[in-house]
C-alpha cells in the first residue's frame, strides 16, 4: 500500500491552541459572566478566548517560528473544551462564529500558516439536535438509529436519562456514552446516515479552507472501512489534507496509507521528557495521568536512543517525517511541571525540533506555563511578559527558527553518534548540510567523543548555532575524524558541521 503524506507537513511547526484560553478579542462580544483570565482554570468555567483573538496574535506566533495551527474543537458546544458538540456546521458564537473562523483562515493563509481543526466524530454533546430530538419524541424519532441506544427501552415508552443522578448507576441512561459520561452520547457510525453526516462535515470545512483534521479518539470507531472512506472523501476535496489520529500508542496499522497520515506521537514525547527531565522529573505528577504513567521514567541516553530508533523503525519514513511530535497537550500535564526545571524544557524542545516529524508546541509552554492534570493544564495564556520565565521564549524561538530555516533539520537523515550516561549526540542532514545536536541531561558535566569524520577538504569542525540560555557547550577541532564536545550539566547545543 502506498503511503502518501502531505509534503507541507514535513516543514510544519505546529502550535496547539485551546481557543477559550489563548487570546480574547474585544471584537467578540461575550453574553455574560466569564471566569477571570488569570484565575486557576476550572472544569466548567469560560475565560473568553476566541478565534479573532488568535488572528490578532499571529504576529506573536509568526515571530516564534510557527507556521501551522492545531485548534482543539471550535464548534457549538456547552463545554469550554467543546468536545461536547451541538452543531458541527457552526463555530461557537463565544469564539466569534463562522465569520471569525473565516478571518482566522484568511489571516493565517496570508502568512503561509496552515490550520488544522479537531474533529470529534465518535460522540456528540447531548445537545446535538438529533439526540435532542430523541429526548423529546422517544421511539417515534427518525433519529433513533443515530446513536447506540437501548431500543427496547424506547419501545417500552421509557425515556432516556440524559441527566442521571450523580450517584445513580450509569446503565440507567438507556444509551452508550463515551467512558459512560452521560454528556457524551456515542454515535452509531454503522448507520449509513450517520456516516454520511460525518463525511459531509469533514468535506464542508475542507471546502472552506482548513488544511486538515485531527481526529479525536478514532480507535473508538473500530471500523477500517469508515476511516478509509473518511480519507477518500477528504482527499477528494484537498489532496494535501493532513489527517492526524489521536492514538497514544505505537500504531503502524493506522498509518499504512489508507487511513491517517500521522498520529499524535506521544511515545516520542514520553521518551524525550524521560531523558530531558532526568533526576528532575516530577513523578508524582506523572503518576496522576493514566496514559503517561507507563511511558515517562528517568532513563539514560542509551535507552533514549533505543526508544527513538524503535519508533522510527515502526513506520514508513514518509510517515515518520510528518508525525505530530508533541511534548504537552490539553490532555497531559504541562511539560514545565513534569520536567521540574527550565533546563529540561530547553533540552526537550531542542530534541523535539531536531528529530523527524512536525514539532507541536502546546500554547504557553514556550513561556513556561505550569499545570498538572486537567483542568490545571488549561490556564489562560499570560500576556503580561512579567509572568514569563525569563529568557525561555528566546531560546525556544531560536530552536524553532533554526528548524524553519534549515532544510537539513526537517528532511535529513538521523544518525546517533554517541549515547553515554545522561548525554546524547546525533547528526542530522547529509552532504554539505549537516548538523550535530548534543544534549547533556545529567547533573554533572559530560564529554562526548563524536565520530564526525574528515571531509574531502580536510578535518571538519563544529560551529555552534546561538541558542540563548541553553548552557555552556564547546567543541574541539577534529582529530583523526573525531570531535570532542564538552557539555555543562543540563545543557545542550546545536552545531553546524563545517
Amino acid at each position: 500500500m502506498t503511503v502518501d503524506t502531505p509534503v507541507w507537513a514535513r516543514d510544519a511547526i505546529f502550535y496547539q491552541i485551546f481557543p477559550d484560553r489563548f487570546a480574547p478579542s474585544e471584537r467578540v462580544l461575550k453574553p455574560g459572566h466569564l471566569e477571570p483570565w488569570d484565575a486557576p482554570p476550572t472544569h466548567t468555567g469560560f475565560k473568553g478566548g476566541d478565534l479573532r483573538g488568535i488572528a490578532e496574535q499571529l504576529d506573536y506566533l509568526d515571530d516564534l517560528g510557527i507556521n501551522a495551527l492545531y485548534l482543539t474543537p471550535i464548534f457549538q458546544s456547552a463545554s469550554n473544551h467543546r468536545y461536547h458538540t451541538y452543531d458541527y456546521f457552526e463555530v461557537d458564537p463565544l469564539l466569534g462564529g463562522n465569520d471569525a473562523l473565516r478571518e482566522l483562515l484568511d489571516a493565517a493563509h496570508g502568512r503561509g500558516m496552515r490550520v488544522v481543526l479537531d474533529g470529534v466524530f465518535n460522540h456528540t454533546g447531548r445537545g446535538f439536535w438529533p439526540f435532542h430530538h430523541i429526548l423529546e419524541t422517544g421511539a417515534t424519532s427518525p433519529y433513533r438509529d443515530w446513536f447506540v441506544l437501548d431500543q427496547g427501552r424506547l419501545d417500552a415508552g421509557l425515556p432516556l436519562v440524559a441527566y442521571p443522578a450523580a450517584d445513580g448507576p450509569q446503565h440507567s441512561q438507556g444509551y452508550a456514552a463515551w467512558w459512560g459520561l452521560a454528556a457524551l452520547p456515542k454515535l452509531n457510525t454503522d448507520h449509513p446516515e450517520v456516516r454520511e453526516y460525518i463525511f459531509s462535515v469533514a468535506e464542508f470545512w475542507l471546502q472552506r479552507g482548513i488544511d486538515g483534521w485531527r481526529l479525536d479518539v478514532p480507535q473508538e470507531i473500530d471500523d477500517e472501512g469508515f476511516w478509509q472512506e473518511f480519507r477518500r472523501r477528504c482527499r477528494a476535496i484537498r489532496p494535501d489534507a493532513y489527517l492526524v489520529g489521536e492514538i497514544w500508542d505505537v500504531a503502524p496499522d493506522w498509518l499504512r496509507g489508507d487511513r491517517f497520515d500521522a498520529v499524535m506521537n506521544y511515545p516520542l514525547g514520553e521518551a524525550i521528557l524521560s531523558l530531558a527531565g532526568g533526576s528532575h522529573l516530577d513523578m508524582d505528577v506523572v503518576a496522576q495521568h493514566d496514559m503517561y504513567a507507563h511511558g515517562i521514567y528517568p532513563h539514560d541516553a542509551a535507552e533514549f536512543q533505543r526508544r527513538v530508533e524503535g519508533l522510527a523503525a515502526a513506520y514508513d519514513p514518509d510517515v515518520v517525517a510528518v508525525q505530530l511530535n508533541l511534548l504537552g497537550s490539553h490532555d497531559a500535564p504541562r511539560m514545565r511541571t513534569v520536567l521540574g526545571d527550565l533546563a529540561g524544557v530547553r533540552l526537550a524542545t531542542l530534541i523535539q525540533a531536531t528529530l523527524p516529524g512536525a514539532p507541536c508546541v502546546y500554547y504557553g509552554d514556550e513561556v513556561g506555563m505550569h499545570g498538572g492534570v486537567d483542568p490545571a493544564n488549561r490556564g489562560g495564556f499570560p500576556w503580561d511578559e512579567a509572568r514569563w520565565e525569563p529568557g525561555l521564549r528566546d531560546g525556544v524561538r531560536a530552536v524553532l527558527r533554526a528548524r524553519g530555516t534549515e532544510p537539513a533539520l526537517r528532511d535529513g537523515p538521523v544518525r546517533f553518534l554517541r549515547a553515554e550516561g545522561g548525554a546524547v549526540a546525533y547528526e542530522r542532514g547529509a552532504g554539505a548540510s549537516r548538523f550535530v545536536v548534543a544534549v547533556n541531561a545529567a547533573d554533572e558535566p559530560a564529554t562526548l567523543e563524536l565520530p564526525i569524520g574528515d571531509s574531502a577538504d580536510g578535518p571538519v569542525r563544529l560551529e555552534p548555532v546561538a541558542l540563548p540560555g541553553f548552557g555552556e557547550v564547546a567543541a574541539s577541532a577534529a582529530v583523526g575524524g573525531t570531535v570532542t564536545v564538552a557539555l555543562a550539566p543540563r545543557s545542550g547545543g546545536l552545531f553546524r558541521i563545517a
